[in-house]
């Protein structure tokens, strides 16, 4: 059966914003699969704030995507041909797929999900690398103890929502910084965060003196920025920041690094990167936790689906850096 694929290519290097000049829409045959190869039929792709970073050329903790290359992406998709003794047609997978339709793969990189267990776009969100994300960079380098205070940015998006929620199951107190009152009551309400802020029109450093008037023990950065900055201000004794992201930084031409940033000698406070890729061979220790924890209802994912074949690709990536998404951002390009 002859398949034809479309597919998002890198075209160019975004200078600032991401314009539709910097994509190319290609068709090409899907393929069939070869000996230990299968297809997968991509249903749906996960549109993260890492793409911007990925499509910028220079070292980085991943290789940059390349002029021309089908754009990085995680998705969820279903086996339809395969040739591979460990994948069968109908299986449901995940893997780095890309922004096409069809994937052959060799199975490296990919996993198995059960759409009986949980929808497909939970896989990309709270039980897929976001879920992973806020696992082990709270847990590994962000140590809370009981009783501690938590505060994270980006608190409504998919790995900040699901770093205050692991954050209570572990008896913290949560404050989270969000963009607009909608986004602070889904903070409060649907995740159970004991506080939020409003950074639009909330002073953050008035807010948190308020919220956390004796320090915060971590912070979940996934801002930077002048969000980043104002937390500085308020470390306690040996606080511990966790530098996911910054994603109020990644279209700057001129980045802004922290200017508060002695407060990490005079608090003895830490502030430490973290990819989840380090984390690759402790996946399944995560995943399980996960998913205990949302099969208890302790654990609340919300995924922001966004119909559309793969040329809603641009468009749907732009909502992440207007700040429109509401948990994790999911484009589903097919049934």
């Amino acid at each position: 059966m002859s398949r034809i694929n479309h597919q998002v290519r890198l075209a160019a290097r975004p200078v600032g914003e991401p314009r539709s000049t910097d994509w190319e829409h290609v068709e090409e045959p899907a393929g069939e699969p070869g000996d230990g190869e299968f297809l997968v039929k991509v249903l749906c792709l996960s549109i993260d704030p890492a793409m911007r970073g990925w499509m910028n050329a220079g070292r980085s903790y991943i290789r940059p995507v390349e002029i021309g290359e089908v754009m990085r992406a995680g998705a969820v998709g279903r086996v339809i041909a395969s040739r591979h003794s460990g994948f069968a047609v109908g299986d449901h997978v995940s893997g780095s797929f890309g922004v096409q339709e069809y994937c052959l793969s060799d199975g490296r990189g990919v996993t198995k999900v059960d759409p009986a267990a949980a929808p497909l776009p939970t896989y990309l969100g709270a039980l897929g690398m976001s879920g992973l994300t806020a696992y082990f960079g709270l847990i590994d380098i962000g140590r809370p103890e009981p009783g501690q205070t938590v505060v994270v940015s980006g608190a409504a998006g998919a790995v900040g929502s699901v770093v205050g929620q692991i954050a209570k199951i572990l008896g913290c107190r949560v404050i989270g910084i969000a963009g607009g009152e909608a986004k602070c009551r889904l903070v409060v309400d649907e995740f159970g965060f004991d506080a939020a802020i409003d950074y639009q029109k909330e002073d953050v450093r008035k807010a948190l003196r308020e919220h956390a008037p004796d320090g915060v023990d971590v912070y979940f950065d996934n801002v930077g920025g002048d969000v980043l900055d104002a937390v500085l201000l308020r470390l306690a004794h040996g606080a511990r920041i966790v530098v996911c992201g910054a994603i109020s930084q990644y279209n700057s031409t001129e980045p802004k690094g922290p200017a508060n940033y002695l407060s990490l000698l005079v608090n003895r406070a830490s502030m430490t990167g973290m990819v989840v890729f380090d984390y690759a061979d402790r996946y399944s220790e995560g995943v399980a936790q996960l998913a205990t924890w949302r099969a208890e209802g302790r654990l609340t994912s919300l995924e922001d689906v966004v119909s559309g074949g793969v040329a809603a690709f641009p468009e749907t990536l732009m909502r992440l850096f207007r700040g429109e998404n509401h948990g994790k951002l999911v484009l589903k390009i097919a049934d």
